[in-house]
């Protein structure tokens, strides 16, 4: 016996299990785990695998033919023994040691790579009226492509609210909306990364390359041994990502941002190591 079809009639078929909700987006939950795997080879990805991490190894090698020394121990400021000071702060004799820690001895483990890529933009509108902050969000979700656990990864957090953690005179305060963030990793890093070397940097007219600090800066600051590398783009900037000068219209205002690229770099030095890598995906640098 022949099943007729169920649409034959113009009837569907009746629902007879309900998906649950998520709480969070109210949207219905899969009974299967959905995944999006890398389903297109990333250019500037296979770039760096092929031809800038030997760079970056050859660059910031240093031979060390010896076995390092153990670290010297340095002495705290009070005595941990001591009932009175037990529970005080006790920092080291001589300051915070975070800029004078050596780097990890070069191996092809601890090539300099990229991490992630920080955004984060702050609008002032947003402490006046909650909407101005939907502008923000739709510019930085399309240019980074990003949503909440986006492809079933829990990972990825999409764009986020950046809120205000202590009052700072009297126009922020603890738990106001005052900007957007997104961290991106993985093919949606290296995408953002083409984006902003082949179709934003060559056209911004009074853009020679990110400004370097002095010869005289410190190399012991915290920021110099951090190894990331920040700068920032004036809100014409944005008009000339291809995301949103095909649709320009669609936003209230353009909004200024900076970006972050965060690489492992570590101890002295480190600034210098994630300039040299940041500078092989055709980011130029310039000192006045």
């Amino acid at each position: 016996m022949l099943r007729r079809p169920p649409t034959r009639f113009g009837r569907t078929p009746e629902i007879t299990r309900h998906l649950r909700k998520d709480r969070r987006t109210q949207l219905p939950i899969p009974q299967t785990k959905i995944l999006t795997r890398e389903f297109a080879p990333c250019r500037l990805e296979d770039h760096y695998h092929i031809t800038l991490a030997d760079n970056a190894m050859y660059m910031s090698y240093v031979h060390e033919p010896h076995p390092r020394p153990p670290a010297r121990n340095i002495r705290l400021k009070y005595d941990p023994d001591d009932p009175y000071s037990k529970f005080r702060h006790n920092p080291p004799v001589g300051g915070s040691q975070v800029g004078k820690k050596p780097p990890p001895p070069s191996s092809p483990t601890n090539v300099p790579r990229l991490e992630k890529i920080s955004i984060h933009t702050m609008q002032k509108d947003v402490l006046q009226s909650k909407q101005n902050l939907l502008g923000p969000l739709m510019a930085l979700r399309a240019i980074t492509g990003e949503s909440y656990q986006a492809g079933g990864r829990h990972a990825v957090q999409g764009i986020q609210i950046v809120r205000g953690k202590k009052a700072v005179g009297g126009w922020i305060r603890p738990g106001v909306p005052v900007g957007a963030k997104v961290d991106l990793k993985g093919p949606a890093m290296y995408d953002f990364l083409a984006s902003l070397v082949e179709f934003v940097l060559p056209r911004i007219r009074d853009f020679g390359g990110v400004i370097l600090p002095p010869e005289s800066s410190s190399v012991n600051s915290p920021s110099a041994v951090s190894g990331v590398v920040s700068f920032g783009l004036p809100p014409d900037a944005m008009a000339l990502f291809p995301q949103i000068e095909v649709n320009q219209d669609a936003y209230p205002k353009l909004y200024g941002m900076h970006i972050h690229f965060v690489t492992n770099a570590t101890g002295v030095g480190a600034q210098n190591r994630a300039r040299a890598l940041v500078s092989g995906f055709q980011i130029p640098f310039l000192r006045k």
